[in-house]
């Protein structure tokens, strides 16, 4: 684990203390959450923005467009049999 060394102005300081006291925790580990949960969220709105990519990539989805079992089935077995 790296150490880092921040400047904080006096009362934010004396604010993120009392927090840490309240919370029974260091400020370092205050500072550990706030950072990790920053890093889950942009992760999180990288994900959704490909989510959102590949949904428009998709275009126009209509269940009335799906094949029929029996058309499935079929389909799936001519794939079996070429790859054999």
């Amino acid at each position: 684990m790296k150490n880092v060394t921040i400047s904080l102005p006096a009362e934010v300081y004396r604010r993120v203390r009392i927090k840490a006291a309240e919370q029974n925790t260091s400020i370092s580990a205050l500072v550990r959450e706030f950072l990790v949960s920053v890093g889950d969220e942009a992760d999180f709105a990288r994900r959704k923005q490909l989510q959102d990519e590949v949904l428009r990539s998709i275009g126009r989805f209509r269940a009335q467009n799906r094949l029929e079992r029996g058309k499935l089935h079929e389909r799936s077995s001519k794939r079996t049999r070429a790859l054999r």
